[in-house]
């Protein structure tokens, strides 16, 4: 088969070339966009990260495409309901990373309770111990509310428990064997926001989960309470957040992802929506917030994972047992 490999890393074409040898393989570091389809309308499979955009333009002009393999567990930038009406299947990575994922969040959580950024950059700035304005707060006996508990969220609960943190949860899904087994309680959105001096978001990003957090509910957060984010940045509506931050109803932010955050990369960035441009510059301005470029995955081994799950996938196709399908989303 004739298979894009695109968002390519070095050192990836050559695990790709020893596990698929039968195949005509195309390496790119691009992403795969409307601007250059024109270029790869023979292949049959693409296989991406979360900068390509597939949407019905690209899927339309991929004349002999027969799978869409995501590199990622995300799928929110493919046209899934296009590629259901022309019956190519949708497949990604779904578990690559979940505890890479919960262990980078709670680096985060950790980070912000303890001001370890702020205090590295203090003695890096001024050659100095000066801890004035530094102190932290433990989380032993704090409360942590988790968005969402699939297998990213449910790693964090285990990891806030060896802590010895109370921790409530909200998903659209209870899984109430797994709190009894974890030892947490389900509880509505709101009344999560309103208990928690924690909050980590682990929800997919969906219809229904865009803009989760926004300019009704998130005032209703504790005061002072810090806020998490590694899943995906429309999951809270910018301007809602500024705003928080700004009245000091969150305390302080973490935040692997942005609203918008395609706008920021270096490579091929997208048009930009200036008025969440704008509010990001704000969240990358304020002291209180800490943020990280989109790479809460970005371990050794999840890496791995995800080439080896990728050739799982192209494989099984070709071998009629196709696995980890996506719905399509309408």
């Amino acid at each position: 088969m004739k298979i894009g490999f695109f968002e390519i890393t070095p050192g990836e074409d050559t695990f790709f070339k020893s596990a698929l040898p039968e195949d005509e393989l195309l390496f790119s570091p691009e992403p795969l966009t409307e601007d250059n389809i024109p270029n790869f309308t023979d292949l049959e499979v693409v296989t991406f990260r979360s900068g390509s955009k597939i949407n019905s333009t690209v899927i339309d002009n991929l004349k002999n495409l027969k799978l869409i393999s995501a590199r990622i567990t995300g799928f929110d930038n493919i046209d899934t309901k296009t590629a259901a009406g022309k019956n190519i299947p949708v497949c990604n990575v779904p578990a690559y990373g979940e505890n890479t994922v919960a262990e980078f969040a709670f680096g985060l959580i950790l980070s912000i309770s303890r001001k370890i950024p702020f205090a590295i950059n203090r003695v890096k700035q001024t050659k100095k111990f000066d801890t004035s304005n530094l102190a932290g707060f433990d989380l032993k006996g704090k409360t942590l509310g988790v968005l969402g508990t699939g297998k990213i969220g449910s790693h964090l609960i285990k990891m806030a428990k060896g802590f010895e943190m109370e921790v409530i949860a909200f998903d659209a899904f209870p899984n109430e064997k797994l709190a009894a087994e974890l030892g947490y309680t389900y509880k509505p959105l709101e009344e999560v926001l309103s208990l928690s001096d924690v909050i980590s978001i682990h929800v997919p990003y969906l219809p229904s989960t865009h803009h989760l957090l926004n300019s009704q509910n998130i005032m209703k957060i504790k005061k002072g309470a810090i806020l998490v984010n590694t899943a995906r940045g429309a999951v809270i509506e910018t301007q809602a957040l500024v705003n928080a931050l700004e009245q000091g109803i969150i305390s302080a932010a973490g935040l692997d992802v942005l609203e918008d955050e395609d706008a920021l990369k270096q490579t091929d960035p997208a048009p930009a929506d200036p008025t969440i441009s704008l509010l990001n510059q704000k969240l990358i301005s304020s002291p209180n917030v800490c943020i990280t470029p989109h790479l809460a995955f970005n371990s050794k081994e999840a890496l791995q994972r995800i080439l080896q799950t990728t050739v799982e996938n192209i494989t099984s196709f070709k071998q009629g047992t196709p696995k980890n399908l996506v719905k399509p989303q309408v």
